[in-house]
C-alpha cells in the first residue's frame, strides 16, 4: 500500500535532534543542556503536584506559570503564551502565519526546526546567509516574508546581534518577527523590550538551557495580546502538563538560583574559548552556552568529533559546506571542558 502522505511530507526530511547516547559513561556536550541541577524549589514543587491530580486535565491556559512569567519579566498576562518547550510555540508560529506557497526569512545558518516546520505547512524558506562575522544579514525586509525569524543568540554559531538592530529590522518588515532568545539568558542583551514596543514582534524563550529544565520542555512567548490572540487559536488544548506548569513556575520564583549557574557557565565558557586557538580550532564570539569553533587551514571537523566520540566526549558535528570544519562544544562542568582539552590536545 502506498501511504497517503500530504506530497510536501512525503518529500521533506524530518528534524533530526542531537545525539542521546544509550550507554553511559559519556560526557555530554552536543545538545546545550545545562550541566548544573535546576532549583531546589523545583524538586519541591513536582512532588507537590506529584499526586492524586494527576488524573485531571491540566490548566489548558497555564495561567499560574504565565502570571509568575509576566511578574518576572516585567508583562501583563494578557502577553504572555506558554508552550511545550519553545519548539511548541515556533510551531504554533508556523501554524497560524505560514499557509501553502508563504514564505518565512531567516538568516543562515541557524536552528534547522526552522525549516522543518515551514515544510510541514507547505511554505518555503528564504535563507539570507549570514557574513563572515555573523552580524545581522541586509535584505531579510526585502524578501516581504510573512515571517521573519532571527535567533539572538544564534545557534550554532553562539553570536548575538544587537537589540537596537532587531528594532530597526522590526520597523522594516512587513510580517512578523520572531526573535528566538533560547540562549539570551547567557547573553549580555536581551530583545524582550521590543515584545512591548513593537506591534509586530514576537520573543521566545525556553527554560530548557538557563533554568536547567530540558526535561520538562517548558517554553514562553511574550508578544502583544492581538498577535497571542491568534496563536492561542492553533494551540493544542492542553500542550503543557500539570509537572510541567509546576517547575516552571517555580523555576522563575528563584531567578538567583539560575544566574548563580550562568556565572559558572560564562566562567567555564571563557576557559574554552581561550584554550581552543591552540589546539587548532578558532572560535566564534560565543553570547550563549556553547562555542561554535573551527579547524585550522579549512579541514574537516568530523576526524575529531569521530576521534572524540570513540572517547566517549560528544560534541555537534554539521555535515554542511558552511559548518562542515567547525564542532559546536556545549559548555560543560570544569571537568568535563578540562576532559575535552585533553582528549584535543592528544590530536594535535
Amino acid at each position: 500500500m502506498k501511504i497517503p502522505f500530504r506530497r510536501n511530507i512525503a518529500r521533506m526530511q524530518g528534524y533530526v535532534p542531537g545525539e542521546q547516547p544509550r550507554e553511559a559513561g559519556f560526557i555530554k556536550l552536543n545538545t546545550n543542556e545545562n550541566p548544573y541541577p535546576p532549583s531546589p524549589r523545583v524538586r519541591k514543587a513536582l512532588l507537590a503536584e506529584a499526586n492524586a491530580s494527576l488524573r485531571l486535565y491540566p490548566d489548558p491556559d497555564a495561567t499560574k506559570l504565565r502570571r509568575q512569567a509576566a511578574l518576572t519579566y516585567g508583562f501583563d498576562l494578557s502577553q504572555v503564551i506558554a508552550g511545550n518547550g519553545s519548539d511548541d510555540l515556533l510551531a504554533m508560529v508556523a501554524r497560524a502565519f505560514v499557509g501553502e506557497g508563504d514564505t518565512l526569512c531567516c538568516p543562515t545558518p541557524t536552528y534547522t526546526l526552522y525549516d522543518t516546520l515551514v515544510k510541514i505547512q507547505g511554505g518555503k524558506v528564504a535563507g539570507i546567509p549570514y557574513p563572515e562575522d555573523y552580524s545581522l544579514p541586509a535584505g531579510l525586509a526585502a524578501r516581504r516574508a510573512k515571517v521573519t525569524v532571527v535567533a539572538t543568540p544564534n545557534s550554532p554559531s553562539g553570536t548575538s546581534i544587537p537589540t537596537a538592530a532587531l528594532a530597526d529590522l522590526a520597523d522594516r518588515l512587513a510580517g512578523i518577527l520572531v526573535i528566538d532568545e533560547a540562549y539570551a539568558d547567557f547573553a549580555e542583551e536581551t530583545a524582550l523590550s521590543l515584545a512591548r514596543e513593537k506591534e509586530n514582534v514576537i520573543v521566545l524563550r525556553t527554560l530548557s538551557k538557563s533554568f536547567s529544565l530540558a526535561g520538562m520542555r517548558v517554553g514562553l512567548g511574550f508578544a502583544p495580546p492581538a498577535i497571542l490572540a491568534g496563536m492561542n487559536k492553533v494551540r493544542d488544548s492542553y500542550n503543557l502538563g500539570r509537572l510541567g506548569q509546576a517547575a516552571g513556575e517555580a523555576a522563575l520564583k528563584d531567578i538567583g538560583w539560575m544566574e548563580k549557574n550562568i556565572a559558572k557557565i560564562r566562567k567555564t565558557r571563557a576557559t574554552l574559548f581561550s584554550a581552543l586557538p591552540s589546539l587548532g580550532f578558532s572560535p566564534f564570539p560565543s553570547q550563549s552556552n556553547f562555542v561554535l569553533a573551527k579547524r585550522s587551514r579549512g579541514r574537516s571537523a568530523n576526524p575529531v568529533y569521530e576521534a572524540l566520540k570513540r572517547k566517549k566526549i560528544l560534541v555537534r558535528y554539521f555535515d554542511t559546506p558552511r559548518l562542515s570544519g567547525c564542532l559546536r562544544i556545549t559548555v560543560g562542568t570544569d571537568d568535563e571542558i578540562a576532559a575535552l582539552l585533553a582528549a584535543l590536545e592528544t590530536m594535535l
